[in-house]
């Protein structure tokens, strides 16, 4: 595939997700106590983190994300998982705090970190290359923890499926 194919394919994409983020501004937020809940496990060379997250599973719930939340724990955060890895892209429109953004590969390995991303931007923030799953955490948690690219990310949304 040609760099001018990839940029057009990612830049359609993109649009695509700005086109249908305009839906949210039209329906009130969610609670965010209605979005499924989890355990989540980070394995660092340090040892292992646990955090208590949110899974943003219906088109209006990836839509929000954390859009309005004011604040967030340190040990909270949510998870939007792809049904197959794709470039993902996101923006902070409606968040009004800084998050970090991992973004992971289908076994659950962190690729790319993007850390305290600007509240407020239209700025799309892309993975840049295919991935499973995207966590959101407080902005400077994985400065503060130690989360590096190369981490391993345990949750079931990463449990490989038996072949039969």
């Amino acid at each position: 595939m040609t760099d001018n194919l990839r940029r057009t394919l990612l830049a359609c994409g993109l649009l695509l997700l700005a086109v249908s983020g305009v839906r949210a501004d039209n329906e009130p937020p969610q609670d965010l106590a209605t979005f499924p809940q989890s355990r989540l496990t980070i394995v660092t060379r340090s040892g292992a983190l646990d955090f208590q997250i949110w899974t943003a599973e219906t088109n209006s719930q990836r839509m929000q994300g954390l859009m309005y939340v004011r604040d967030l724990a340190a040990d909270r955060g949510m998870l939007f998982v792809e049904e197959r890895p794709r470039v993902a892209g996101m923006w902070m429109k409606n968040t009004y705090i800084p998050l970090d953004l991992l973004f992971m590969d289908a076994r659950g390995k962190i690729v790319r970190i993007l850390p305290m991303t600007k509240p407020l931007s239209l700025n799309v923030l892309s993975s840049q290359v295919p991935v499973k799953a995207v966590l959101e955490l407080r902005g400077g948690e994985a400065a503060r923890r130690n989360i590096r690219v190369g981490d391993i990310v345990q949750h079931a949304a990463f449990v490989a499926k038996k072949r039969r």
